[in-house]
């Protein structure tokens, strides 16, 4: 079901600010609720582009418009990749804006692709239509990429439109899926490398072949009024993977995927992720941390007002043994749960391997995490679980108006090991025991 924003109001006698104001109060008629969230996520994408219209009229017109059909795009199911190379090469070394434009109700198929910069100007890809990947395991040489944006500033995707991985492919040749199969690398679809002043905003991501979208080396991002899904089955299918970038922010966004909904790993600094839904899915996760014996860096991340609806975890900080490094400085709040195993969880004993993992003395060292007015059901018995290193254990770490239910008929647990935890307000499950 889709609620309709167009509802029949009588403007004939209005002004655009009354208009406005008419909108507002219809809209806010509207009740809350998850189903609402997950069943209709066009309502944030199409109140986005109302309130963006007049900017994007005062701007437009001083910019200049390159469109891929221009330079023999079809989007008629044949290969377009050549098409938008051109395109591209035209957009990026013109000296005035540009605004590159494929165009809606055609889907466009590509190969690998390297939109790389730097560009003479800012540019930005405007996507109404939709671009979808090639199938063909020998078009890609680079098995770690399917799109990849490198070294651009000042660089804005919009349009509303699709970007769709087209794995299915890729995940029935997984070896998570078919354990007889060796473990193969498969693309992520969308990669922003190196880019600094970066927007992101109302674009659909489908069916990725590993993750959806990862930023990467990035500085000053805004990812917001995002859809990203693909099967709840889905191997390796990261919603949105944040690494060695600082000063991002994601907002807005419904993500519901096979793996994490949002990841956050090495590298890592001012993290901000508010107003997400998330599920089916594993959660919204900081690591894996500390893999392979390797240093890893993560602080100031910020997560509220998120919905966490039948995910496999629910905020979980994850780090191997051996590591070394930190991740401090971490808040989740305003955080609402339902049929969620593991809400609130912290692994120091990560092992994502088939033989088992060595036990270690060194960590990645957890410091300073607060978990602020989270509330909703738990799945698993145990609701709250921190299982941290014997060795350095976990430091100030805050529960603070938790409020977290077994949806069976019994009490929820809580399971503390080797962690320097302290309670505020009301708060359950406890743990009955501090080791």
């Amino acid at each position: 079901m889709q609620l309709c924003l167009c509802q029949k109001v009588k403007v004939t006698m209005f002004s655009q600010n009354q208009f406005l104001s008419v909108l507002l109060i219809i809209l806010a008629s509207f009740p809350f609720s998850f189903s609402s969230d997950l069943g209709n996520p066009l309502v944030v994408l199409d109140l986005h582009r109302h309130h963006r219209t007049r900017r994007l009229q005062s701007t437009s017109a001083k910019n200049v418009t390159v469109n891929v059909d221009h330079f023999g795009a079809k989007g008629d199911g044949g290969d377009d990749t050549q098409a938008f190379m051109n395109a591209w090469e035209k957009a990026c070394s013109s000296k005035r804006g540009v605004e590159l434009v494929v165009p809606k109700n055609r889907v466009y198929r590509l190969k690998p692709m390297n939109f790389s910069g730097p560009c003479k100007s800012d540019v930005t890809l405007k996507i109404y239509g939709t671009i979808k990947a090639s199938t063909k395991r020998s078009d890609y040489t680079d098995l770690r990429h399917w799109i990849l944006f490198t070294n651009l500033t000042n660089f804005r995707v919009e349009g509303g439109g699709t970007i769709n991985g087209n794995g299915r492919k890729w995940w029935q040749n997984s070896c998570k899926v078919n354990e007889s199969l060796p473990c193969t690398l498969a693309p992520n679809a969308v990669t922003f490398f190196g880019c600094n002043t970066l927007e992101v905003d109302n674009v659909r991501f489908r069916n990725a072949q590993k993750m959806h979208l990862s930023f990467q080396s990035c500085v000053n991002v805004k990812a917001s009024n995002l859809i990203v899904t693909a099967p709840g089955d889905s191997p390796n299918t990261d919603g949105i993977h944040v690494t060695a970038t600082q000063n991002i922010r994601i907002s807005n966004c419904l993500i519901r995927t096979g793996d994490d909904c949002i990841s956050i790993v090495s590298g890592s600094k001012n993290v901000q992720a508010d107003d997400i839904t998330c599920g089916p899915g594993h959660g919204i996760s900081i690591g894996s941390l500390g893999a392979g014996n390797s240093q890893a860096e993560v602080s100031d991340v910020v997560v509220s007002k998120a919905k966490i609806i039948g995910t496999t975890n629910g905020l979980r900080i994850k780090t191997w043994q051996g590591g070394s490094g930190y991740a401090t400085n971490i808040r989740f709040k305003n955080v609402m749960m339902a049929n969620v195993s593991n809400p609130i969880i912290i692994d120091q004993y990560y092992c994502d391997q088939d033989s088992p993992c060595q036990e270690q003395a060194s960590t990645v060292k957890i410091s300073n995490v607060v978990y602020e007015n989270v509330k909703g059901t738990s799945a698993s018995k145990v609701a709250v679980k921190f299982d941290c290193s014997k060795s350095f254990g976990c430091q100030d770490i805050l529960l603070k108006d938790v409020n977290l239910r077994s949806l069976a008929n019994e009490i929820a647990q809580a399971s503390c090991e080797h962690v320097d935890l302290s309670h505020r307000g009301t708060v359950s499950p406890k743990c009955s025991s501090l080791i």
